[in-house]
C-alpha cells in the first residue's frame, strides 16, 4: 500500500492558515486528505466543537500522555499546551492518507527530528497592519492578547527559513491556489511516483 504524506502548515495567529485548509479540504481534486485534529487544554471557544476542531483536555490528562508517549509533538503556547497524536499520524499516513497539520514552529521541529518525509509549509502576513486587524475582526482575544500574539508573530516568522514553502496570504484565492499548487507537486515527485508505479517501472525497465 502507497503511504500518504505529512503536510505541516504553520503561520502566526490572524495570518488565515485555518481558513485556507478548510478551503482546501473541499478541493475534490486532492483526494485522500484529512487534518490532524490536535489536543489542546486552553479553553472552548463559542462555536467550536470537541472532537471536531480540537480535543479538549485537562492539563493533568495532557502531561500524562506527555509521559505516556502518546505525543509526535507538543508545545505550551500562552499558557495552554496544545499536542498532535503519534497513534493517529501514524495509522492514517500507514493507510494511505496524506495528513494536514495546522501547528507551530516549535511542532514543526520536533517533528523534523521523527519523520523525514514530510511536507512544510508557511503563511506570511501581507502585512502587521493587516495581521492587527485580522486578530481583531476574530473577535476572540482581549487587546492584551493580541498585542501579546503580534509579539509572538516576530519571533514565528524568524523561523521562515526552516520550511519548504512560503505562501503570502494577501489575496485569499491566489494563496488557495499556491496551497493546493504545492499539494499537487509533492503529489507528483519522484519518491511518490516510483511507488505508485513500481510495478510499471519495472515493466519498461526489462531489457
Amino acid at each position: 500500500m502507497i503511504k500518504g504524506k505529512l503536510y505541516i502548515i504553520s503561520a502566526p495567529s490572524g495570518t488565515g492558515k485555518s481558513t485556507l485548509i478548510k478551503a482546501l479540504l473541499k478541493i475534490k481534486s486532492l483526494c485522500n486528505m484529512k487534518v490532524s485534529i490536535s489536543y489542546t487544554t486552553r479553553a472552548i471557544r463559542p462555536g467550536e466543537k470537541n472532537n471536531k476542531h480540537y480535543y479538549f483536555i485537562s492539563k493533568y490528562k495532557f502531561k500524562k500522555m506527555i509521559k505516556n508517549n502518546d505525543f509526535l509533538e507538543y508545545a505550551c503556547v500562552f499558557g495552554n499546551y496544545y499536542g498532535t497524536s503519534r497513534i493517529i499520524i501514524e495509522k492514517n499516513i500507514n493507510s494511505g492518507i496524506n495528513m494536514l497539520l495546522n501547528i507551530d514552529w516549535q511542532g514543526a521541529k520536533q517533528i523534523r527530528q521523527k519523520i523525514t518525509s514530510i511536507c512544510t509549509i508557511f503563511i506570511l502576513p501581507p502585512s502587521k497592519n493587516e495581521l492587527l486587524r485580522r486578530l481583531r475582526m476574530r473577535n476572540q482575544d482581549s487587546e492584551e492578547i493580541i498585542n501579546k500574539r503580534i509579539k509572538q508573530s516576530v519571533n514565528e516568522i524568524k523561523h521562515y527559513h526552516e520550511y519548504d514553502y512560503i505562501i503570502i496570504n494577501n489575496n485569499f484565492n491566489v494563496a488557495l491556489e499556491d496551497l493546493k499548487s504545492i499539494i499537487q507537486t509533492e503529489y507528483l515527485n519522484l519518491d511518490h511516483k516510483s511507488q505508485k508505479y513500481n510495478i510499471l517501472i519495472n515493466k519498461l525497465l526489462v531489457e
